[in-house]
Parts: structure tokens; C-alpha cells; sequence
């Protein structure tokens, strides 16, 4: 799917790409067109990636990027074919490299091209309180509404029968039909991505989405982050409470029970059927199985399998929790 929100640059010839980026050309790669960046599932005889992790190696081993960004101690889990860029720092590489691909996805400023709804084509087609705006490019279904001081940025796709409430901002973002958002929601802004260098701190741009599918309830006052490289993903028929905050490349599956404050790191990945009580938080790139439940106020650092109850700090099976804890 091609991502409507950021223009891409490229191509780059590699030589090129990688001066630009301050990179060393060890192997001295040139004329070679690169034409996007993308994540190691993602990427095409076309692209450049990166592996910056032993986790992921199963996804390096079987990467098509004509590139990859990576360490010495990684570069052998990547296919033959794959022309490896050794480097100290993966990640700030790649973030460097990101910028010069798409240098609008580094900064969250407002939209200029916002207007209020009532000097546009959504006037008579949607139900909206007061100051609403909406931006250039925007798709809205039937059957919606759209509460006081809301906005709408560029690009934003909205499908049938949904209820956007009061105080919600919205950019970077598609949501299917059916979905309900509650007042103070704020969803598609930049992820927390920087890298400390010197006396600065590097950003990371952020150049995925949040695609929020069928029969979704995010409750008031969530913030969902769009990915870094992937998409943030909520599946069909979850409901998020209050206060939830889901940040960048998070996954979550269909069907789950969010309570309020659950705190979601970078990058993990939830099944289907996932309950979560209140206040309980996910460290980052970390997968959670299906059926899973984990009890409020819980602390979970390590991936857990299906059909499992969690609870505690580091959660652990429940059984042994309630053991401990008589």
C-alpha cells in the first residue's frame, strides 16, 4: 500500500545515499538506484532496510531488499543476495537515511490547508458541531459525525457510520467503518524516536500510519502513535478505555479489551482475544499470543504464549502470582 501521507524523495543512487547520510561506502557501492526505505518484510529488490537485532533475524534471513543497514555480528543471517552496509549505529544510520527520503515526517507541525468544514464539499454530507476543520484530501463515509473543535488533517480516510468526538485530532490515520473515537482522542502524531548524539537528541522520523479497523472504540483522552517504518494496527471489534496510549509499529489484534492507562511500548504485537486490566504496561518489541490475559497494574518484559494469565511485576503465571501473594 502505498502511504499517501509522506512523498518520498528518491530514487537515490547508493553512493549518493549514503554521503548524504554520512555514512562510509566501505565496499564502495555505485550507480545503483535505491527507490524507498521500508522494514525487512516489506522491502523489495528496490529498497533499503535494516537489522539492527538478533530478534529479527528469522525476518532478515529471508529479507528481499537490495540493501540492508546492519553490524558486523548481524550481517551473516541475511541472504546472500542483500548487499550489506556495516555500520556502529543501525538505527541512527537509518534514521539519517529516513530524513533524506522523507524529510516531512520528521516534524508534527499543523496542517495549513485546514478549513472549517462548513466552507467544504462535507458541509451537507456530515453531522459536525462547532469549529470543526478538515484538510485538503480528506475522505469521510456516510452516516458520521464529528464533534466540537475537532480536526481532520490532510489525507485522513474515514469510513461509514463513525463517531469522531470533541477535541480529536486526526492525521496520518485511516479508520474503517463503524468506529467510534471519544473526546480528546489525539491519533497519527510522530511516535517517541530519538537518539542521543552529543548534546543533541536525533529524531527518528516517522513515516507509518495508524489503520484503525471495523467495529473499533478508542475511549477518551488515547493517544495512538503512527509506526516509525511499519504501521500501527488496531484490529477489528477492540475497544481501548480511557487513557490508553499505543505507540509506534504497535499491532494489536481483533477482538481484544484494553483497559484504561495500558501503556504499550514501541513495536509489539498483540493477538487476538487480548485482555488487559487497567494501568498495566507492555515493554517494546515483545509479542503477546492469543487468549492471552494480563491483570491490572502488571509490568510484562518478556513475550508471552497463547492461552496464558499474567499478572505482577515481571508478569508471571497467575497461579504463581496468587501463590506468592497470599
Amino acid at each position: 500500500m502505498n502511504n499517501p501521507f509522506f512523498k518520498n524523495k528518491g530514487p537515490y543512487k547508493i553512493d549518493n545515499l549514503l554521503k548524504l547520510s554520512g555514512l562510509q561506502n566501505v565496499k564502495n557501492f555505485k550507480n545503483i538506484n535505491v527507490y524507498d526505505i521500508k522494514d525487512l518484510s516489506t522491502s523489495t529488490s528496490k529498497d533499503i532496510t535494516f537489522f539492527h537485532t538478533k530478534k529479527y533475524f528469522k525476518l532478515a534471513s529471508k529479507t528481499n531488499a537490495l540493501f540492508c543497514i546492519t553490524t558486523e555480528n548481524l550481517k551473516n543471517y541475511l541472504p546472500e543476495k542483500c548487499n550489506k552496509i556495516i555500520v556502529d549505529k543501525v538505527l541512527m544510520a537509518t534514521a539519517k537515511i529516513t530524513k533524506l527520503f522523507y524529510p516531512s515526517s520528521v516534524t508534527d507541525d499543523f496542517d495549513i490547508t485546514c478549513k472549517d468544514i462548513n466552507k467544504t464539499s462535507f458541509k451537507k454530507k456530515v453531522n459536525f458541531g462547532k469549529n470543526v476543520l478538515v484538510g485538503k484530501n480528506v475522505k469521510i463515509g456516510k452516516n458520521c459525525l464529528i464533534g466540537h473543535n475537532s480536526i481532520i488533517e490532510k489525507n485522513v480516510i474515514i469510513g461509514d457510520n463513525c463517531s469522531i468526538g470533541s477535541n480529536v485530532i486526526l492525521r496520518n490515520t485511516m479508520v474503517n467503518n463503524n468506529v467510534y473515537i471519544l473526546d480528546g482522542c489525539v491519533i497519527g502524531k510522530k511516535g517517541f524516536g530519538f537518539f542521543p548524539d552529543k548534546k543533541l537528541n536525533y529524531r527518528y522520523p516517522q513515516i507509518g500510519i495508524v489503520i484503525i479497523n471495523d467495529n473499533v472504540e478508542i475511549g477518551c483522552g488515547a493517544t495512538i502513535d503512527r509506526g516509525s517504518m511499519s504501521n500501527t494496527i488496531i484490529g477489528k471489534n477492540t475497544y481501548l478505555d480511557n487513557q490508553v496510549h499505543v505507540a509506534h509499529n504497535v499491532k494489536i489484534g481483533d477482538n481484544c479489551i484494553i483497559a484504561g492507562q495500558v501503556g504499550f511500548a514501541g513495536s509489539s504485537t498483540l493477538g487476538s482475544h487480548v485482555m488487559i486490566g487497567g494501568q498495566a504496561g507492555v515493554s517494546g518489541h515483545l509479542k503477546i499470543g492469543n487468549n492471552v490475559q494480563i491483570g491490572g497494574g502488571s509490568g510484562v518484559i518478556k513475550d508471552i504464549p497463547d492461552n496464558s494469565k499474567v499478572m505482577g511485576y515481571p508478569a508471571k503465571n497467575l497461579k504463581n502470582f496468587i501463590r506468592e501473594n497470599k
